[in-house]
């Protein structure tokens, strides 16, 4: 995500349960009752993953809550969602795949020039030493942090 991109819903748990190897950005390609509520904070990435074949990327179990003006015209909060991205980056993406325990993890969505877009995440699950390193690193980066404010 940029400098000026608003951000919308991000899956909090993803980098904590999966270590991320690289990332891309995606267009949706969504309906106006969707847009809107995502727009108002509706969405979730709680469970999400896409699936990559060499043609076409698509995201599943993303959860948008349905827009409370959009009367008949609601759409169905589950549905998969079809992802936007180059040939060339489908191509490498369904190549990476292929390895054993890599998975697309979306980590955001955001605002960008008026377009929702998500970060995804090319991700391979971490075991429960990597969890336990990832939470020691974090406390003792915040550890130092309060002995150097402590000395200011």
């Amino acid at each position: 995500m940029r400098k000026g991109d608003r951000q919308l819903a991000t899956n909090r748990r993803a980098r904590h349960e999966y270590m991320v190897l690289d990332t891309f950005e995606a267009g949706m390609v969504l309906t106006g009752t969707e847009v809107k509520a995502i727009r108002d904070g509706n969405a979730s990435l709680n469970g999400s993953y896409a699936r990559c074949d060499g043609k076409k990327a698509v995201l599943h179990g993303m959860t948008i809550q349905p827009y409370e003006h959009g009367n008949r015209f609601n759409h169905d909060p589950d549905r998969p969602r079809r992802l936007l991205l180059h040939a060339s980056e489908l191509q490498r993406l369904h190549v990476q795949l292929d390895q054993k325990g890599c998975t697309l993890i979306p980590l955001d969505i955001h605002l960008r020039r008026g377009y929702i877009k998500v970060e995804l995440g090319l991700c391979r699950g971490k075991k429960l030493h990597d969890k336990r390193d990832t939470l020691r690193k974090r406390e003792a980066t915040r550890d130092a942090a309060r002995e150097i404010a402590k000395y200011k």
